[in-house]
């Protein structure tokens, strides 16, 4: 009867399961070489309007004594405007020219943003509450969001915040395209069911988890199927099927540990149970953290040195007031707040200030990283080196990833967090930097074990069509 109930499970779940096996590893080559639109912070400067010193004449709009989450000077619509952030999350846009009023957010501004940006004429401007490629969360605040579509070769859309009046998401043509055919089905992600989380995120567990119990049960199958010694089936072979079945039994013991481990670790995309959720720093922290109010920023002897900047970021963290300057390309130029020197990577103050962001334990080890590692990593490049991992003895085992230049937290990872890294990133990606470093070594391990999952896959749709159709 187990036996009975195991093929069953395997066969009509299965049926199901391999179609959606086939589309996710056909859709998840797709992402490979086409991710899902971002904007990356290196676009964002690219595309950022070289700041107007000129017109620059008002201080930070801040309580100096309060540093805020984040604060930062850049150009809006040809006014350099200071962008802040407290720590309860309130923002706010403050022109930093003396009597300048900044216009309203509207179609008109929206299409000069985009055209500056974009640097190509603008072809039409709407509202969008949300569409395909800003259903996520994190455009919440932006809501709602003018769409400008650009008259150049790759069909650029630009998306401007109608809360900051900045560009916040940029798609072409291409990208729109290959992602319907990689990010969208893969992710199962179409606006009518992601812009409501919670459903998504019921979708994702209840068909990924069939999908589990299908691969279970075929590696099962596959392993009653197989003989290796002696008592093999006719002519010595170790399989008994023939012509696809042969294919499907084959591929799938040759994949079906791969196979399971990418479906189980899609499964844990959405956290079920929320068994991987990490802690938080809190505000009382991160103002602690900040140690020391806000110094008066000299512009007048600024200007010089940040010619060119396309954004100043204003930090305090670690009690270290830093700016930190960006350039078109990317660079960056971190400077002492008061007196403009070029400032040193004072690591011994920050590890001095780290202790109330993790009060339940203490700082047991401090290493510096000058190149990537299982933890600080990038898929698509080098991460922001170098770095500092602070670990601390707390319960959940918390490690610090630090700016040691401006003293900025670039992340908080605990066990939890360091877990889900092995048991989701390396089961779904491959990310490691033997592989992501050296490509196309990466590519062709992905195309080698994706060629088997969709013989699989195909195998297991043909056979599962030719059985509905004899039952019919």
């Amino acid at each position: 009867m187990a036996r009975r109930w195991l093929y069953l499970t395997h066969r009509w779940i299965g049926i199901a399961s391999c179609l959606l096996f086939a589309m996710w590893f056909v859709s998840g080559l797709v992402m490979i070489y086409v991710p899902y639109p971002s904007l990356s912070p290196a676009e964002r400067l690219a595309g950022a309007d070289p700041i107007d010193w000129k017109a620059v004449t008002v201080p930070p709009p801040v309580d100096h004594a309060h540093p805020p989450e984040s604060l930062a000077l850049e150009m809006r619509d040809g006014v350099p405007v200071w962008r802040v952030t407290e720590l309860d999350g309130t923002r706010r846009t403050v022109a930093a020219t003396e009597g300048a009023r900044l216009a309203p957010v509207d179609a008109a501004l929206a299409a000069r943003v985009a055209g500056r940006f974009g640097h190509a004429p603008v072809a039409g401007v709407e509202t969008v509450e949300r569409d395909q490629w800003t259903v996520a969360g994190g455009f919440d605040r932006h809501r709602p969001l003018w769409k400008a579509r650009l008259d150049n070769r790759a069909r650029t859309e630009l998306y401007v915040s109608s809360s900051t009046g900045g560009v916040v998401q940029s798609t072409t043509r291409s990208e729109r395209f290959w992602n319907w055919l990689g990010s969208v089905p893969h992710w199962l992600y179409p606006t009518v069911l992601r812009q409501d989380g919670a459903a998504w995120r019921q979708v994702v567990l209840w068909v990924s988890g069939p999908c589990i119990a299908a691969a279970l049960a075929g590696i099962w199958i596959g392993i009653l199927r197989t003989r290796i010694g002696r008592r093999r089936f006719q002519h010595g072979r170790m399989t008994p099927y023939h012509g696809w079945m042969l294919w499907h039994h084959v591929a799938g013991m040759v994949g079906g540990l791969f196979l399971l481990a990418w479906i189980f670790s899609g499964w844990l995309s959405v956290d079920p149970g929320r068994l991987f959720r990490e802690s938080e720093t809190s505000d009382t922290a991160m103002r602690l953290y900040a140690g020391v109010p806000l110094p008066a920023i000299p512009l007048e002897r600024l200007r010089p040195v940040a010619a060119g900047a396309r954004m100043v970021q204003v930090t305090t963290e670690a009690g270290l007031p830093r700016l930190s300057i960006f350039r078109a390309d990317g660079t960056r130029d971190v400077r002492d707040a008061a007196t403009l020197a070029p400032a040193p990577q004072e690591e011994a103050a920050i590890e001095r200030a780290a202790g109330p962001l993790v009060p339940a334990g203490r700082l047991v080890r401090a290493e510096r990283l000058t190149a990537p590692d299982a933890y600080w990593y990038e898929v698509g490049g080098l991460p922001r080196l170098p770095v500092l991992r602070l670990r601390f003895d707390d319960p959940a085992r918390t490690w610090l990833h630090v700016d040691p230049g401006t003293g900025e937290i670039l992340e908080r990872l605990d066990a939890r967090g360091r877990a889900y890294r092995w048991l989701f990133d390396l089961l779904h990606k491959w990310d490691l930097n033997l592989l992501t470093l050296h490509r196309p070594l990466w590519d062709a391990l992905l195309w080698l074990l994706s060629a088997v999952g969709l013989v699989t896959s195909v195998s297991g749709v043909w056979i599962g069509w030719r059985r509905l159709k004899r039952r019919s």
